[in-house]
């Protein structure tokens, strides 16, 4: 017999409560979604998991046990407990969990979302069009539009298409080539202000002075946070800076000494990393739950994202300059540069900029140029 721990199995257990049980073909699946982490789901480990859903002392719990079962049961809970499918009660909360915990009843619908989309694997681009070719020959790409070919239709007038607004539209593009020169410090300013600035100020019932800015927010929360990594800027030193949207402010990142190539910050796209500046905007979850407690509104925070880099595209094309956007983020790398949980504030989209190239050289500013050659 192995020896008990008596310190051990006087301290208390209780499961996770961000577990989810799911079958990935024939395997049952157990998965802590907020670390995450994911084992084989044996029946032996979700009946435990089930004597565990209060605080319950080890040594109550084995004294239950067969007596030639108790050093198993006790080795599969101190290894449940390692990958943190059990609490113990003198455990610190890793701060994932504690900022999932928080979004309560969000999860595990959003929960599970948020962690399982992080951290996709990104492949290199001629195999990734490899892989588009051959998966035309097995299942043809669905039509790029929708019509209903027996429906009456109604012919529209001709739109209403002249004019700076509408040319501004028309001209948005994502840029992959950039000149040499720097976009001002004075470009980026109106570029911040706009996009993501506050405008003004309104009050609601029940909430009190809300801020408004130019893209619509679920309940005016605006959850958005943009953190503004510049490279390239004429009047502005290379770093990593916080955006403050009331007081139309740059707060520098005393704790991101050098600035990343924007390529590692967006795996794979080799084509922005002659860009000015880029934009990494995040959510502040908690201002949108605070007012929506359904997991639904999970959505409009994704949502409210794309507005806002649709806004910043639109007014760097009115600026002359040349935007992009991706959602290819190395999002824990990007999460640690920043200081962030990557669950109470995580990262969600990047919107970048640069001075167009001269039109002489203008190739069209979606293609994809030549791959650089590697650095010694």
């Amino acid at each position: 017999m192995i020896a008990r721990d008596e310190r051990r199995t006087n301290l208390s257990f209780r499961r996770s409560p961000t577990l989810l049980l799911h079958w990935a073909g024939d395997t049952l699946l157990l998965q802590n979604y907020a670390i995450p982490c994911s084992v084989r789901a044996h029946p032996a480990i979700v009946e435990l998991l089930d004597h565990f859903g209060d605080w319950t002392p080890l040594g109550d719990y084995l004294d239950k046990q067969p007596a030639g079962a108790r050093d198993f049961t006790e080795r599969l809970v101190a290894e449940l407990h390692r990958h943190r499918f059990l609490r113990r009660s003198d455990d610190d909360l890793l701060p994932a969990e504690a900022g999932m915990e928080a979004w309560g009843t969000w999860n595990p619908s959003a929960g599970l979302f948020h962690t399982a989309t992080k951290d996709a694997p990104f492949v290199d681009l001629d195999v990734f069009v490899s892989h588009l070719i051959d998966k035309q020959d097995a299942r043809p790409r669905p039509a790029a539009v929708k019509r209903y070919e027996d429906a009456p239709c109604v012919e529209l007038a001709r739109p209403r298409s002249r004019g700076g607004f509408a040319a501004v539209l028309r001209d948005r593009r994502t840029w992959r080539h950039f000149g040499r020169q720097p976009v001002d410090v004075d470009s980026l300013s109106t570029l911040l202000n706009l996009s993501f600035g506050v405008q003004r100020w309104a009050s609601t019932d029940g909430e009190g002075r809300v801020p408004l800015k130019t893209c619509p927010s679920g309940g005016a929360r605006h959850p958005l946070e943009a953190y503004v990594v510049v490279r390239q800027v004429r009047g502005l030193e290379q770093g990593v800076y916080h955006y403050a949207s009331d007081d139309h402010q740059l707060e520098r990142l005393a704790n991101v000494s050098t600035v990343p190539a924007f390529d590692e910050l967006l795996p794979t796209q080799w084509w922005f990393r002659e860009a000015s500046a880029v934009v990494l905007l995040t959510a502040v979850f908690e201002r949108t739950r605070w007012r929506y407690e359904g997991p639904r509104a999970y959505r409009a925070v994704l949502l409210e994202a794309g507005h806002a880099c649709q806004t910043f595209c639109l007014t760097a094309t009115w600026l002359g300059l040349a935007p992009f956007s991706s959602m290819a983020l190395a999002d824990s790398a990007i999460e640690r540069m920043l200081g962030l949980d990557g669950v109470s504030e995580s990262v969600l989209y990047a919107a970048g900029v640069g001075s167009r190239p001269p039109r002489s050289t203008t190739r069209p500013p979606g293609a994809i140029p030549a791959r650089p050659k590697p650095t010694r």
